[in-house]
């Protein structure tokens, strides 16, 4: 009995201290989860702040005339940036028709056709450095390799520094959507006959797309907001830009620009400018995500 009474007690010990250790488990995932979401919130602390600062500021002056009329004149009120938008669209868009191409074939290519080989370990390891590189640099790469030649900025001398500016981004970001495909799709292709370039153009692309378009989001995102590398290669322009050949005018320098004069119609129309540039960001964005999510 004695025997039977004991066991019973150390059961009961060793029941208690597995309650106890369950308990302190317990509050040790309640204190890390509450520290993990009160880390999150505050990251988006941030973007709210900006967010707030420029409907603050930006929403005043936001008219149907902004999106229309020519910036004023030092000193001057009333006016837009109707050409700083069709500008930064222009070369942005630009940047994208030449770093789209490039950077989604040669993803294919480093992770469909030569996946260990010299030349794939080397376009992976000059990707990673590009994006390393200050935007300055792309900008006096541009203005050395079109600017002085063509003796003239212009718009295509933005795009080309843009697209620099964005290759890295889009090839790194379509490599890690093509490594994201499962093998076993690639394996159900080849199994039903289909050649490599079949099953990269009807399995693995259109399962990767959705990924690919994060990256060339993210790499619009920072195109359309780089300044120095559009002072170097584009300018500005107080007109209506009518080729590709000649200064046009972009919201990052108009930003720049009618931040540091002082007066107070021109500051307010940074604002807004920077507004209108956000907004064009998220949209942008959240277009793209949507579309692709939906086809996928």
């Amino acid at each position: 009995m004695d025997n039977i009474g004991t066991h019973s007690l150390d059961f009961f010990e060793l029941d208690h201290n597995e309650n106890t250790k369950a308990m302190g488990r317990s509050l040790t995932n309640r204190i890390l989860t509450g520290i993990c979401v009160t880390l999150s919130l505050l990251t988006m602390i941030p973007l709210i702040s900006i967010i707030v600062l420029l409907l603050k500021n930006g929403l005043p002056l936001l008219s149907a005339s902004i999106f229309t009329e020519l910036p004023p004149a030092a000193g001057m009120t009333g006016g837009g940036f109707g050409n700083a938008i069709i500008g930064t669209l222009v070369m942005v868009g630009l940047g994208l028709a030449i770093s789209t191409p490039v950077g989604i074939l040669s993803a294919i290519f480093i992770n469909e056709y030569s996946q260990t080989s010299r030349l794939s370990r080397a376009v992976r390891f000059v990707a990673k450095l590009l994006t390393g590189i200050p935007s300055i640099i792309c900008g006096v790469f541009a203005f050395a390799i079109v600017v002085l030649p063509n003796q003239t900025f212009s718009a295509f001398a933005g795009g080309v520094a843009l697209s620099v500016l964005m290759l890295p981004t889009i090839l790194l970001t379509a490599e890690q959507a093509l490594m994201g495909v499962q093998n076993a799709y690639r394996e159900a292709s080849y199994g039903l006959g289909a050649t490599r370039f079949q099953t990269i153009v009807r399995v693995v692309l259109p399962d990767a797309l959705p990924a690919m378009m994060t990256g060339i989001m993210l790499a619009v995102a920072r195109a359309a907001g780089e300044t120095a590398p559009l002072i170097f290669t584009a300018l500005f322009s107080q007109y209506w830009a009518s080729s590709l050949n000649e200064p046009t005018a972009s919201l990052a320098v108009l930003i720049y620009n009618f931040s540091t004069v002082p007066f107070p119609h021109q500051v307010s129309m940074a604002w807004t400018a920077s507004l209108v540039l956000v907004a064009f960001v998220t949209i942008a964005n959240v277009a793209a995500q949507t579309i692709f999510a939906r086809k996928n």
